[in-house]
């Protein structure tokens, strides 16, 4: 190992809940696609290689924050990979929202379940 490498890890999202991590040991002066090249999660994964990462289908961030592929690495980061949403997260609130039902009128709640008893024991 030359004093000149700096070591990073690459975190994929490969599905719901399933993450795939690779640690790497790359010169110094390398690039997020390098690291990305250099996990070798192109050939491993379906559906993510270059192509897809540049046409917006997969996104990049390092500890959490969107970069562009050029971005230069230092020691010990941490490039996060992850599917694009199907769903815009407002709109499927709004789903869910419309699907309950109409807004029931002031002071008309909507049972879920049974009410535990008062501190006497009776309500």
């Amino acid at each position: 190992m030359a004093p000149a490498d700096i070591h990073v890890e690459v975190a994929l999202g490969v599905a719901a809940r399933e993450v795939r991590l690779v640690r790497l040991s790359l010169p110094a002066g390398s690039t997020v696609r390098d690291a990305l090249r250099a996990s070798g999660l192109f050939d491993q994964v379906a559906g993510f290689n270059e192509d897809a990462l540049a046409a917006g289908q997969w996104s990049v961030g390092v500890w959490g924050r969107k970069e562009r592929p050029g971005h230069v690495l230092r020691e010990r980061d941490r490039i996060e990979v992850v599917r694009g949403l199907n769903v815009d997260p407002k709109e499927a609130r709004r789903v869910r929202y419309r699907a309950q039902g109409e807004k029931l009128p002031k002071g008309i709640h909507r049972s879920t379940k049974a009410r535990p008893a008062g501190p006497g024991g009776e309500d």
